[in-house]
């Protein structure tokens, strides 16, 4: 119990400096390489959703890798590997260069994202696991308001600093993990490589489920890239993107647990999944009519209060539809949601704000991450699910970045 008790306060530890490391340098990757260096915008959401395709796709055979070996090395490994790619940012001054740094930082993730949430699933009871996940959101929280800032203050001096810093977070975590986090073995480590993604892949519910939630991740990872590019270019200055997170995650911190509470006994986890992605979609559509930033971050506030009303009952409505005897092999998979939508939300987001500006077209990108969520809204209404059996308020987990931010990681 003891040993136990250590790991879990271990765990809390490395969420803080996890998620501060990562969401010191990302929000910022599209500021420093599209307005600072005057790179294309389409290029450098091309890198980004590069990242996330690797990172989330490579999350399939980390599960599986989790079972086989255990946690802790996978663990060690990767933040070791996220350290590495985060540093050589630091003196990405040409296209490969940039690929090659986030590429291997994406790598690190996927080595330590589903060891993190699996070493979480295994030290915490059935009775203590919610109480943990919403300690652990608030830890997650916080990271993800001060790193930001943290980064645009950094920047001020250069962009070399802001990406050592975050090297340095993953550095901390490397030692919390050897030092402290006991080992953590998952009960089906005597399975075969891959086992279950036969069942996973006749579960047309759980792929059409799947495919609608790409829809959704494809709108929240604008928070990274055409919203933080849209704040600099009204305001003139990085500044404004650390209020935008600090305003995004200061919301999810205070409102995301009483708002799913509140909202638990009156709708459907279906119901409030569906109106935090609508508002979210509308939100960025309004962002192509303001033209100050005071009303900016009014379509922010609503847009985060949309994102803290899905984090959680997406991953509920996931774990309801997953096979409880190949559940790994289930939510492996359901990273591709993140992994396609998530990519191409980066990729497609820098090409149109590019687009956008070259033929005078400003709404153009805002209209479509609008018709995005409101088709995966509507998708999500149609689709059949049964009532789930996870309650919404205790899905609420800090995932590894990401996806947090700022989206996920």
């Amino acid at each position: 119990m003891a040993e136990r008790q250590r790991g879990l306060r271990a765990l809390l530890g490395f969420t803080f400096f996890m998620v501060s490391g990562f969401t010191l340098v990302m929000p910022l990757v599209a500021v420093h390489f599209v307005n600072t260096l005057g790179w294309a915008a389409v290029t450098v959401g091309l890198a980004l959703a590069v990242r996330q395709l690797t990172q989330q796709g490579l999350a399939l055979v980390a599960g599986s890798l989790t079972d086989r070996i255990g946690a802790r090395q996978l663990l060690c490994g990767g933040v070791l590997l996220r350290a590495v790619g985060f540093a050589s940012l630091a003196w990405a001054n040409t296209i490969p260069s940039l690929f090659t740094a986030l590429v291997v930082s994406a790598l690190g993730g996927a080595l330590f994202e589903v060891p993190y949430q699996a070493s979480i699933a295994m030290l915490t009871t059935d009775e203590s696991r919610p109480r943990y996940y919403a300690l652990s959101n608030l830890v997650s929280g916080v990271a993800t308001t001060l790193g930001p800032l943290i980064g645009v203050w950094l920047l001020r001096f250069d962009f070399q600093w802001v990406c050592l810093s975050a090297a340095a977070c993953f550095l901390v975590t490397f030692v919390i993990a050897v030092l402290v986090l006991p080992a953590v073995r998952t009960a089906n480590s005597s399975k075969k490589l891959g086992a279950g993604y036969a069942l996973v892949f006749r579960d047309r519910r759980f792929l059409a489920l799947t495919a609608l939630l790409m829809g959704y991740w494809f709108v929240a990872v604008q928070i990274n890239i055409s919203l933080p590019i849209m704040v600099e270019r009204l305001t003139g200055s990085s500044d404004g993107v650390g209020v935008m997170f600090a305003l995004n995650a200061g919301m999810t911190v205070c409102l995301q647990y009483p708002m799913i509470r509140l909202l638990e006994p009156r709708l459907s986890t279906r119901a409030i999944l569906v109106i935090g992605v609508g508002l979210m979609a509308l939100s960025l559509g309004a962002v192509g009519l303001v033209g100050s930033f005071s009303l900016l971050l009014g379509c922010v506030g609503f847009f985060a209060f949309g994102s803290l009303l899905t984090r959680p009952t997406q991953q509920s409505l996931t774990v309801a539809l997953a096979d409880s005897q190949a559940l790994g092999t289930y939510l492996g998979v359901s990273s591709l949601a993140l992994a396609i939508g998530g990519g191409l939300g980066n990729g497609v987001g820098g090409w149109l704000i590019d687009l956008a500006a070259a033929h005078a077209l400003p709404l153009l990108p805002w209209i479509v991450f609008a018709v995005v969520g409101l088709v995966s809204a509507i998708g999500l209404v149609l689709l059949p699910l049964p009532k789930p059996a996870l309650n919404p308020a205790a899905a609420i987990e800090a995932h590894s970045e990401g996806e947090t931010t700022a989206a996920p990681a």
